[in-house]
């Protein structure tokens, strides 16, 4: 039995192919040689397989890495983008406009809130003036060491009184405009309140805003806890304070309540000067009023230049 090969083992045994065929009458017989040089040749081409998939990887691999460091390029640009605009001053006083828009939408309260929160306020304040007042005359009447209200500051009415009401309102009204051009505090103070609480207001509604708190404020103050206290300088005074400490808040400061308790102060002394509560009562709301229209009027001249 013999095999013809197209080359020799010996010379490339590793890396040859030798095609085997038999020659013989015995076709089944073959030589070891073929099945160990059909294994390594085999295993050769398995490691070019692995080798070429491992470029194809590595390829990939590059590409991926490439394609990464464009979106890493991009995403800077955009963010770099970003940050100019809104570093740029266009954008900063767009922003500025956005705010300051923002605040006076915030500032001004709808015309309704302002004439809900006026009426119930004034009610409570009313109502609690006149259950002190009568509270106080019952238990004077019973004996118990507590002052009348209701008969230390009556409702009575005179006809000097109304004198007395027209000096009053002038003396504060006069007042008020001359601490608006010489006092920056109080005008920012009392600027800020009259654009809250005005400025979406009809011009009827100003009779509203103004009478209802001049009369429950006074029945409060000056008709139950001035005279429950005695109708001296110290219950004026200190009456006086309280009122003005009751007027912060909604954008007032300290020199609108200390504006608050100098007036305070001098409806209290026309309310024991007068012996009426109803002096206090008038003299306030009409003040309510002059400032209102005064501010109202004032508005609309800058609103117009």
């Amino acid at each position: 039995m013999g095999f013809i090969s197209l080359q020799s083992w010996s010379r490339g045994a590793s890396t040859s192919v030798h095609l085997l065929r038999p020659v013989g009458p015995n076709p089944k017989l073959y030589d070891a040689s073929r099945a160990v040089q059909a294994a390594k040749f085999y295993t050769g081409f398995k490691f070019d397989v692995r080798a070429s998939s491992s470029r194809k990887s590595l390829k990939k691999l590059r590409r991926e890495s490439q394609q990464g460091k464009d979106i890493t390029r991009r995403n800077v640009t955009e963010d770099e983008e970003e940050v100019a605009q809104v570093s740029s001053p266009k954008f900063k006083e767009a922003q500025v406009d956005t705010s300051t828009s923002n605040d006076s939408i915030d500032v001004v309260a709808p015309r309704d809130k302002v004439l809900q929160a006026c009426t119930a306020t004034s009610g409570l304040m009313a109502a609690l003036g006149l259950i002190i007042r009568k509270a106080s005359h019952v238990a004077s009447t019973e004996g118990l060491p507590v002052l009348d209200c209701s008969t230390d500051i009556p409702f009575g009415f005179e006809t000097w009184h109304l004198g007395l009401i027209a000096g009053i309102v002038v003396f504060i009204s006069s007042s008020r405009f001359l601490l608006l051009k010489s006092w920056p505090d109080f005008a920012e103070s009392s600027e800020t309140a009259n654009q809250q609480i005005l400025t979406s207001l009809e011009p009827l509604d100003y009779l509203l805003v103004a009478i209802l708190p001049g009369i429950s404020e006074e029945m409060l103050f000056r008709g139950a806890l001035m005279p429950l206290f005695g109708t001296n300088w110290n219950s004026i005074v200190g009456v006086g304070l309280i009122f003005g400490l009751l007027h912060l808040g909604s954008g007032r400061k300290y020199s609108f309540a200390v504006w608050a308790s100098i007036v305070g102060i001098v409806y209290g002394y026309a309310a024991v000067l007068s012996a009426s509560l109803l002096v206090p009562m008038a003299s306030h709301a009409l003040n309510n009023l002059v400032g209102g229209l005064l501010w109202r009027y004032s508005s609309k001249l800058k609103s117009l230049e």
